[in-house]
């Protein structure tokens, strides 16, 4: 088998390790081997050339194609909200009386048992709240 066949089974080999590696290393060292199996294909180059394509396919991949498909990839505006932090600073009706002792509040179509952030606040049926922490299954409130 001629040098060029080898690099394009060195790509194909390196795709499969970026599906297990997810970085995309892998992935802009596949596009470099990919071009110089190609270009060693098309023009004939030899084992040198084709290693040169390699060199300088794959550096300009790693450092212009890579930042930019992370980029793509990897948004960090579209955080998705999960656990605690979905309720932190939701608004709340209060049910039951809440005191230090006690309490109970309407979340989002649940009811929370519910002790005021300020200890030393009490809340009436009826009164909006807003949830500024979360103890276990207890949501401490206060009022803006």
């Amino acid at each position: 088998m001629e040098s060029w066949g080898w690099w394009l089974i060195a790509a194909g080999a390196l795709v499969v390790g970026e599906l297990f590696a997810g970085d995309f290393v892998l992935l802009m060292l596949a596009a470099g081997a990919a071009a110089a199996g190609l270009t060693g294909a098309v023009f004939g180059f030899g084992i040198v050339g084709e290693a040169l394509v390699f060199a300088v396919v794959s550096a300009l991949a790693l450092f212009f194609g890579r930042p930019w498909i992370k980029s793509r990839f990897y948004r960090t505006s579209h955080q998705v909200k999960i656990g605690v932090s979905t309720i932190l600073g939701s608004e709340a009706v209060v049910v039951e009386h809440i005191d230090a002792e006690s309490g109970q509040v309407n979340l989002s179509g649940e009811l929370w048992r519910a002790r005021p952030y300020d200890a030393a606040r009490s809340y009436e049926p009826g009164e909006r709240v807003r949830v500024i922490e979360v103890d276990g299954a207890t949501v401490l409130v206060g009022r803006d």
